[in-house]
């Protein structure tokens, strides 16, 4: 391995749909659960890199992910998560690394959410206080000394309901008396004041009243920045409104609401009037009252997020909520009236009508958050994409950039075009998307996701490219579908990617997908100004989704598609099916030359374990199909010279077809070996071509083997393992470097079920490994 350089290139994960499973640090990091990992991003970084690494050790899906405030003069960061596994992790972040420092198991419970002690105005303390709810209808007050978190107090929600969100501040002037609120799924909130910060003891004073649902977000911020100003919390609900509540010190009502008359009111349920009733609360010597400030109406959906941003220089507060709307709003008191109006609303507000989930254009926004300067914000959509929003000053607008996307399930299959300008993958999130490098000139490259081909209504099991500009896939249905690039898209990549296409003007301009179907259909590219008449679908079973209509403006653009483009206006044609098995796909692979795909279905009988051959010119299936198996196949290889074909399945035996010499497109069995391991076979690869028949086949029991062709006439002819390799745990994925090195050595890639990846490079004589590197994604 001394002549090749190992790193990470690009990282690409979806994010955890979930309202508290998102925070952005003060540092200018945004950390988020993807699926049972951590990971981090630095949206503002030019030019844009997208995550930069993943932190790995939850057994479960993360919900939630809160960083802790620093201490004056604190480098290091600190993030407390919470995932399903009901464990709490500390996180030390500092500018090169990044590990686990402690892991607590308290909760009996998914843990659903994190809130963090900010203690504006006070000295930055040493230790800090922090609290978690999960569903095992409990809220947990922590503390963290600098070095480890100890629990100080358990609270059971009384009635009982399971945390969905917990807000905490200080309260008063002196900074002395903590507030908690808590809610989640009943329609209250519960205020819970403790009368030292320095030892906490929470208790139950208040509950305030008056959604009609579910309650997904609580934030707190003081109304400005001088000191003694009163507390307001922001409460978003499933009602689709968000509360806003004042608390005041003093045994006096705050003035406009003494009057009967607030002026901050921003409008009414209708056919209701909001109580107005207060609330008294208590700590140590000092009284507070808690009021209704507003009702702030504006989002036909859900709310999930609510969170506030304090301007510094105007001691104004903004407040940033994301609906499942799927749009974004900052809210400001106006100056003169003081009633909370929408200054700004960013998202899909779409002209077009009948927009669908099918392109994954709506779903809503599940979480909100501000940049530690107020001039940027991020929204994560029902895809676990992340969109960006910068304020300019110049323009007195905000501007989309580049945010970042990824599967939000299991990836399942990906395969480079032939000539390795982009990879796709595919997955059970039912989409195939498409990763480039984005070449921004003066050696600048980063890579994204380009395209998204294939949003499906099945999951996807398997892919592979045919040629540069066309792939396959297959997924939980009894056929395979062939894609080709629109026009729309391969003009994209060589814009921004130099991948170029002589076949570019041949192609069909774009494609969309029927309201209810699931083939892309080839369209032409309309004009910006015309107007798409809707058809109905009930009647016209091909009427195409005018919410994802290609206007020919729609991918002119410098840089990689945002994600309302990629959603829906990147989609591939859909050229061909594929049919002849008689269950859900379970692998497929493409012949070199690209005249063959093989494929394989989930099967417990001989009769549906074979292996079917299609060639690609007049797409017509290749008669009989190969028998070996008996189970499900799990993985098909070409030999580098598509003279062999290797397949490996759940029956732990694996089998290698010669192809005919008179016949291209016929295949028969040179050899098999029904107990090549003693469990299952989950992948298989060929090596480079050497003097010798060469692969490698991966399985359960924690196995790689590498075998060889042995020459007839010798003792042992036929094909025989050669090599062994232990590992510790399932192995999942192998392939090897399809070149040798300098030194002549082959290289092959060992991915397990725990995540974590080895390079072995291995004699091409003798099969012995001569040294391993071991990789994982941090």
């Amino acid at each position: 391995m001394d002549s090749f350089r190992v790193g990470i290139e690009y990282l690409s994960a979806g994010a955890n749909r979930q309202t508290a499973a998102a925070d952005w640090s003060e540092d200018g990091i945004v950390a988020f659960g993807a699926d049972s990992n951590v990971a981090l991003w630095r949206p503002l970084t030019s030019p844009p890199k997208g995550i930069a690494s993943l932190l790995s050790g939850h057994e479960s899906a993360v919900k939630a992910v809160r960083f802790l405030p620093k201490s004056g003069g604190e480098s290091t960061v600190h993030l407390v998560t919470g995932a399903d596994d009901q464990c709490l992790k500390l996180w030390t972040i500092s500018a090169d690394s990044a590990s686990c420092t402690q892991t607590v198991h308290a909760h009996t419970a998914a843990v659903n959410c994190i809130a963090a002690l900010h203690q504006r105005g006070l000295p930055p303390p040493t230790s800090k206080i922090f609290a978690t709810g999960a569903a095992d209808a409990s809220v947990k007050v922590w503390l963290f000394d600098g070095n480890q978190i100890c629990l100080l107090q358990t609270i059971k929600t009384t009635p009982k309901f399971f945390p969905l969100s917990i807000a905490l501040s200080t309260l008063g002037q002196d900074g002395e008396a903590l507030v908690m609120a808590v809610a989640g799924t009943r329609d209250i909130v519960q205020v819970f004041v403790a009368s030292s910060r320095t030892s906490p003891e929470f208790h139950l004073q208040a509950t305030l009243s008056g959604h009609e649902g579910w309650i997904r977000s609580l934030d707190f911020t003081w109304e400005t920045g001088a000191r003694g100003s009163d507390l307001i919390l922001a409460s978003a609900s499933q009602d689709k409104y968000v509360r806003l509540w004042r608390f005041h010190q003093g045994k006096e009502l705050p003035a406009a609401t003494a009057n009967g008359v607030d002026q901050s009111m921003g409008a009414f349920l209708p056919g209701k009037s909001p109580s107005n009733k207060a609330h008294r609360l208590q700590a140590a010597e000092n009284h507070f009252s808690i009021t209704f400030e507003a009702l702030l109406l504006g989002h036909d959906d859900w709310i999930y997020s609510a969170k506030w941003y304090l301007e510094p220089s105007t001691g104004k507060p903004q407040l940033l909520s994301a609906s499942a709307d799927n749009t974004l709003a900052i809210w400001e008191a106006d100056p003169s009236s003081g009633i909370w109006v929408t200054t700004v609303r960013l998202g899909e507000i779409s002209r077009e009508k009948g927009a669908t989930t099918a392109t994954g254009s709506t779903g809503g926004f599940w979480t909100g958050l501000w940049s530690p300067n107020g001039s940027s914000v991020v929204c994560l959509g029902r895809t676990g994409s992340w969109r960006l929003w910068d304020y300019s000053k110049e323009q007195d607008q905000w501007i989309p950039r580049v945010g970042i996307s990824g599967h939000t399930k299991a990836v399942a299959g990906i395969a480079w075009s032939k000539n390795g300008d982009y990879l796709l993958s595919t997955g059970a999130d039912q989409t195939t998307r498409l990763h480039a490098s984005w070449n921004k000139g003066s050696g600048q490259k980063t890579w994204h996701e380009m395209a998204r081909p294939q949003i499906h209504g099945y999951d996807l099991n398997c892919i592979d490219s045919l040629g540069n500009s066309k792939f396959v896939s297959g997924a939980d249905e009894k056929l395979m579908r062939v894609f080709d690039e629109p026009k729309a898209v391969a003009k994209l990549l060589t814009r921004l990617c130099d991948i170029g296409n002589e076949h570019i003007e041949t192609m069909p301009d774009a494609a969309n997908m029927p309201v209810l179907g699931l083939s892309n259909k080839a369209i032409e590219a309309v004009d910006d100004d015309l107007e798409v008449q809707v058809a109905n679908p009930e009647t016209d079973r091909e009427a195409l989704d005018p919410g994802s209509t290609v206007r020919k403006s729609a991918l002119e653009m410098d840089h990689p598609p945002f994600e309302d483009s990629l959603s829906r206006h990147t989609l591939w044609p859909e050229i061909e099916k594929l049919y002849g098995h008689g269950y859900e796909i379970s692998c497929l692979a493409v012949s070199h030359d690209g005249t063959l795909i093989a494929s394989a279905c989930k099967a417990s009988s001989i009769n549906h374990a074979v292996i079917r051959l299609f060639e690609t010119e007049r797409w017509t299936e290749v008669k009989p199909p190969l028998t070996a198996h008996s189970l499900t196949t799990t993985r098909l290889r070409f030999s580098p010279d598509d003279r062999y074909l290797l397949s490996v399945g759940r029956d732990r035996q694996w089998a290698v077809f010669e192809r005919d010499g008179n016949d291209k497109l016929s295949y028969k069995l040179l050899q098999s070996n029904p107990k090549g391991h003693s469990r299952m076979i989950l992948d298989a690869t060929w090596a480079p071509p050497t003097d010798s028949l060469v692969f490698a086949t991966a399985g359960r029991e924690k196995q790689v083997k590498i075998w060889r062709q042995v020459p007839a006439g010798s003792p042992d002819a036929g094909i025989i393992c050669i090599t062994t390799i232990p590992e510790t745990h399932p192995v999942t994925a192998i392939d090897f470097l399809q070149r040798k090195t300098t030194n002549g050595t082959l290289l092959l890639a060992v991915g397990t079920e725990s995540g974590k990846i080895s390079i072995y490079s291995i004699n091409e004589m003798c099969l012995n490994i001569s040294s391993t590197l071991n990789l994982r994604p941090e």
